[in-house]
């Protein structure tokens, strides 16, 4: 018999539950560990993702996403991308919508600085860090007081504006032109102003810019940039900076710009890495149109193993998910973007699995240090840190291609290297590039920068119509032939530069005269009216703000023109004008020493030199004043007196010669004076003066020297001075020092000028303000100068005048011109006294024993006092008296005559310089000099 089943039989055992909840347990724990080992992290990107940049953007951030979720095990990141569409408004809400519905942790993208700054607002107030992959112009501190949470990953301007600079200070370009594309908000990425600044520092500016309008408004681009071209043929530069344009509106700009000859020879274009950066994936045709750009652009190694590996696997995608682009190179836009994730990807790999705070990423993300694709990633102070590297280099476009130049090294002197990397490596640093540079047109020198003159379009060259001295500056009006309807010393001078200028290019240019004042003709240039002015035009401050002066080729001043009269024509005393003072005084005082010197030597034997002392004082200044005309008669003795008197009578030939020639050149030659003294006094009596009324004197008179506009009249002829000077209309006149120089060379006899009252720059020829012209023109003229042509064509207008070239100033003689006469004959007169001198105390002493000896008295019991009475009596009588006692000293004439009863061999005269014989027994022959 069958039963039915049990249906408790049926049911599941106890221990097969209890075996089924533990397993249970055991997978909720695995998973719970699994899941807290294994993290996921939201990045959000917002790119332009209808641009090329976008595009290599997104497909770059793509990789580094893949390429870190398949190498990591416990992070995975998703990357939700946004479009800007290149809308800085689009963005911001993209970044809010990011933030709330797909939670990111970090931004990053934005292609234009507008972007940045409206999405770094919303990463402040969401406390997400923001990755900005735009150039910022913008430097810390400031931009981390206001977005504290936005980091740079682009480069910053003043780099690439530092670079540019550099570039136009090497090859002395005065002016640019800059041009860049507007964008939806009016913006020049901040690029303007601090490329201003930078070419101050090699002292060029920007003349004029253009603002193009964005290629995506223009129906017709190429008549929209025709239109602004246009506005840039009055303008003379020919230095065009690209500052910032889409790929699409530089290949418009390019076309046009060649087909309007802008790319023509002496013309230059620089770019930055806004066109640079996208040549590696331009259509060949359209870099055709570049070709003799220089570019700036960013420097990174496309030999590494990393870039090859990285750009292989680019153009595989790239070329998967936009096959309507036919280049797929990558650019520097796309390693950029792929060094951004790597910098968010290790940051987060950094902080862990704690607790992740948006600060602490974002000090991750800033202390991040590792070698990118563009090269080592650091940050420094919110800013991607290139101090170690040199990250610009200068590039050369060349065909359908370009062709690297050298690198940018920051430095001022020598901004320019062709060899390493490292900024502190040692290398071969210069002031200009190195490499060869295919310029526009072909030029094989550097480009002027300038609009040069053609034969169609010469350069229109002011020149002054009506000058107050025609030798500087001539038009006759009767002449057809050019060469002869202008001439004068300036064009001249003009000429002779054109020579040497044509040895490098030519250079037409047509002469026009101008009917006006100096300051209107320096004006039209820098209005440009005229293009230069050749003519005798002063270089001064107020004109250098506005003009280009050359070298000068004159110097210039302000001197006073005064009449004169004659300074010595009515003096009495004009006979002591030969000799100064001083020089009087010497001669008096060596013509007194020499008298005493011939008497001291002549009185004891030269009878004509005795007697009462009147008369040898009469004589004795008779001698010596007659000598002086060589009319002496008087006998000389001594031959010691003799050696005296030749050196004198020398000395006196000397000075009565010297005294004659100088006294005769004053009688002939005219001195003048002038009237007037000195410019004050003209003030204080309100007397009238005379200049050029087209020239500044008359203003530099009224503002400078305070005259008063009644007293200054206007005189347009260099004639005009004299008339006004014989009609008394005019006191003084005041011209500039080379008309001076001409208008007393003709009439030197009449007038006179003062030393210059003030200096100025000189004569210069005026040139628009940055032309090249006016530095090759300043060089012609120093060679001119050197060859010595200037000093000749000086001597051809401006020849010294006979008749005033004999005018000359006639110096008094002074001291310094005769020392070494009065020296000798002063020694000369010392030594023969000295001479004397010894040989009479000699012989005193041998008499005076002698004579002591026969009277039985001793010679050393005699009292000084006494002995000075004997030494004096034998210097002037020759005699020795030795008296008993002292009271009979007193009676010497008496004793003098006993003792001459006792006989000539007893008392007979001595002479000093003839001891040996009496002048009694054989009297010297007198020598008369004559």
């Amino acid at each position: 018999m069958n039963f039915p089943p049990n249906s408790a039989n049926n049911s599941p055992s106890p221990r097969f539950l209890c075996s089924l909840y533990i397993a249970l347990l055991i997978l909720c724990h695995a998973h719970i560990v699994i899941s807290a080992d294994h993290r996921t992290s939201n990045i959000g990107a917002i790119v332009d993702a209808s641009s090329r940049k976008g595009k290599e953007e997104k497909t770059a951030m793509e990789i580094a996403v893949s390429r870190f979720n398949r190498d990591s095990k416990n992070l995975q990141l998703f990357l939700h991308f946004g479009n800007s569409s290149g809308e800085p408004i689009q963005a911001a809400f993209t970044a809010q919508e990011l933030i709330k519905e797909k939670e990111v942790e970090v931004i990053v993208g934005m292609d234009t600085w507008q972007e940045a700054a409206l999405v770094a607002d919303v990463g402040n107030r969401a406390q997400v860090p923001v990755l900005s992959l735009a150039a910022s112009s913008i430097t810390p501190p400031s931009r981390q007081i206001r977005w504290p949470f936005l980091v740079q990953m682009g480069s910053n301007v003043s780099e690439q504006v530092g670079c540019i600079a550099a570039i136009v200070g090497s090859y002395n370009w005065r002016r640019v032109i800059v041009v860049y594309e507007d964008d939806a908000y009016g913006g020049d990425s901040g690029m303007l102003a601090p490329l201003s600044e930078a070419l101050q520092n090699f002292s060029s500016e920007i003349e004029y810019t253009v603002v193009l309008p964005p290629v995506s408004s223009l129906s017709d681009p190429k008549e929209g940039i025709h239109d602004e071209l246009m506005k840039l043929l009055s303008i003379k530069s020919r230095v065009f900076i690209v500052l910032k344009s889409s790929p699409l509106m530089a290949t418009y700009l390019f076309q046009e710009a060649r087909r309007m000859g802008f790319m023509a020879r002496e013309s230059s274009w620089i770019i930055t890495d806004t066109i640079s950066s996208f040549l590696d994936s331009m259509d060949t045709s359209a870099i055709s149109h570049m070709e003799g750009a220089l570019g700036i652009k960013t420097y990174y190694n496309k030999t590494s193993g990393p870039f090859l590996e990285f750009s292989s696997q680019f153009q595989k995608l790239f070329e998967t998910e936009y096959p309507e682009e036919d280049i797929t190179k990558p650019g520097i836009y796309a390693f950029r973007a792929f060094d951004s994730i790597s910098v968010i990807a290790n940051a987060l790999v950094r902080l862990g699995s704690g607790t992740n705070t948006p600060k602490r990423l974002l000090q991750s993300i800033l202390s991040s240090d590792f070698n990118g694709l563009r090269g080592k990633t650091s940050f420094q102070g919110g800013d991607l840190s290139d101090s170690n590297l040199l990250s610009l280099r200068v590039i050369n476009v060349v065909g359908k291609g370009y062709k690297e130049l050298d690198f940018w090294t920051k430095d001022l002197d020598n901004p320019f290297s062709t060899e390493g990397v490292e900024a502190g490596s040692s290398r071969r640093k210069t002031t200009v590039l190195d490499g060869p540079v295919i310029w526009p047109g072909y030029l094989k020198r550097v480009p002027k920068g300038w609009e040069m003159a053609t034969d169609a379009k010469p350069l229109k060259i002011g020149i002054p119509a009506n000058t107050s001295f025609d030798k500087f500056v001539k038009v006759d009006k009767t002449q057809k032939d050019p060469l002869k309807r202008y001439t004068g010393f300036c064009i001249d001078i003009f000429r002779e530069v054109v020579k040497i200028l044509e040895q490098n290019y030519s250079l037409p240019y047509e002469f026009l005269p101008y009917h006006g004042t100096y300051d209107d003709l320096v004006d039209s240039v820098y209005t440009k009216t005229l293009d230069a002015v050749v003519g005798d035009v002063t270089i001064l401050a107020n004109r250098s703000r506005i003009v280009e002066f050359t070298q000068p080729f004159a110097e210039s001043g302000l001197s006073m023109i005064t009449p004169v009269k004659s300074r010595e024509a009515y003096k009495a005393w004009l006979f002591m004008k030969p000799f100064t003072m001083e020089m009087w005084a010497v001669t008096g005082a060596i013509l007194i020493y020499t008298m005493f010197i011939v008497w001291i030597l002549e009185h004891q034997i030269n009878p004509a030199f005795r007697g009462t002392w009147k008369n040898q004082l009469g004589t004795t200044l008779w001698f010596t004043f007659s000598s002086l005309f060589f009319a002496h008669r008087e006998r000389i003795y001594s031959n010691i007196t003799r050696a005296v008197v030749v050196v004198w009578l020398f000395v006196v030939f000397v000075l009565t010669s010297s005294y004659t020639a100088s006294l005769s050149s004053m009688l002939t030659v005219q001195r003048l004076e002038p009237n007037v003294t000195n410019v004050e006094w003209l003030k204080a009596n309100k007397l009238n003066i005379g200049c050029d009324g087209d020239s500044f004197v008359r203003k530099y008179l009224e503002k400078v020297l305070g005259f008063e506009k009644e007293n200054i009249k206007n005189l347009s002829n260099q004639y005009d001075y004299p008339n006004e000077f014989q009609k008394g209309t005019i006191s003084a006149a005041f011209l500039e020092l080379p008309y001076e120089k001409e208008f007393m060379n003709k009439f030197c006899k009449k007038y006179t000028a003062t030393n210059p009252l003030s200096r100025f720059g000189g004569l210069g020829f005026v040139f628009q303000k940055g032309s090249p012209i006016a530095a090759d023109v300043s060089e012609a003229i120093l060679t001119l100068t050197e060859k010595g042509t200037l000093k000749y064509l000086e001597g051809k207008w401006f020849p010294s005048s006979n008749e005033c070239s004999s005018t000359t100033e006639t110096t008094e003689l002074s001291l310094q011109n005769f020392w070494a006469l009065y020296v000798l004959c002063g020694a000369t007169s010392t030594f023969c006294f000295l001479l004397f001198l010894f040989r009479l105390l000699n012989n005193f002493r041998r008499r005076h024993t002698k004579v002591a000896s026969e009277n039985g008295a001793t010679a050393n019991k005699h009292s000084a006092w006494r002995r000075t009475l004997e030494l004096a009596n034998y210097v002037q009588n020759g005699k020795i008296t030795i008296p008993e006692r002292a009271s009979d000293f007193s009676q010497g004439s008496n004793i003098e005559r006993s003792s001459s009863s006792r006989g000539s061999q007893e008392w007979e005269l001595v002479s000093p310089s003839d001891a040996a014989e009496s002048f009694e027994a054989s009297p010297p022959t007198a020598i008369p000099i004559v």
